[in-house]
């Protein structure tokens, strides 16, 4: 029976194994070993090999800004000066990002020492597996609606006219983007706390039972770069929609497909 040891297994990692049907066991405790006779699963333990001290991690919520505007604008080239401006970030931290990017063979230079990304998918499933969603502030709740839609489109339209910025993502931006399958939850990104005046004007009851509508408020404005307007919704770029898809219930997993193979199948578009 062929069997993988590693230090640590993530979640791409297993989830790869058992696309392969590939049985494994970890040095940190968690294990995944099948067979006709048994099965034993263990998860949960904490990784035993980090590092020491507290290593750059280049997906934390400002750092990630530079790997969201790379893999925005795949097949290009960017001297560092560029990427900070066009990120946002400083040039001393945007240094240290791609420094550390470079390390993980994430990004390389050119012979004129501009930063590329040789292969997008790598540097987006590596992100994928750091990404939290719930580092987030997510505000749950219910909006009086028939149709997931057509709330979306008007909650759209009364965040534009309260002049507050906004971008929709998850299942609701996943529909719009690819009409991949109707959806349950319109889920947006604020800027800020949402006032108590505009939550009673779209009729939001704060319940995390059975709601239909998240207002998030995220830790890093980064999440709204690169957003666009489809159908009277604006919408964060498709690699967040992918990224917050591992946060939201439904079929978020078969949307994130979805949306990995129309906007983010580098090679399809000759990547």
């Amino acid at each position: 029976m062929p069997l993988l040891v590693v230090p640590y297994m993530g979640e791409k990692g297993a989830r790869r194994c058992r696309e392969e049907e590939v049985s494994w066991i970890d040095l940190s405790g968690n294990a995944h070993l099948s067979t006709d006779s048994f099965l034993i699963h263990v998860e949960g333990k904490p990784n035993q090999f980090k590092q020491k001290g507290r290593p750059a991690n280049p997906f934390a919520p400002k750092s990630s800004r530079i790997s969201r505007f790379l893999l925005a604008h795949p097949n290009q080239h960017f001297r560092q000066k560029e990427i900070a401006t066009r990120a946002v970030v400083g040039r001393g931290w945007t240094s240290k990002v791609v420094r550390r990017l470079e390390e993980k063979k994430l990004v390389r230079r050119d012979e004129e020492g501009r930063v590329e990304v040789p292969d997008p998918a790598l540097l987006l499933d590596a992100w994928h597996e750091k990404y939290d969603f719930s580092k987030h502030r997510v505000i749950k709740g219910t909006v009086a609606s028939k149709d997931s839609l057509d709330l979306t489109k008007r909650l759209a339209r009364a965040f534009e006219s309260a002049n507050v910025e906004y971008a929709a993502t998850g299942l609701a931006a996943a529909w719009l983007l690819t009409r991949f399958a109707r959806f349950r939850i319109a889920a947006f990104y604020f800027s800020r706390q949402p006032e108590e005046d505009l939550k009673r004007e779209i009729g939001l009851r704060e319940e995390p039972k059975g709601a239909n509508v998240w207002l998030i408020v995220p830790n890093d404005e980064g999440v709204f770069f690169e957003n666009s307007m489809r159908e009277g919704v604006r919408h964060v770029h498709p690699v967040q929609v992918y990224l917050d898809l591992k946060g939201h219930p439904e079929r978020s997993e078969e949307a994130a497909g979805s949306i990995r193979k129309e906007y983010l199948n580098w090679k399809k578009n000759g990547g």
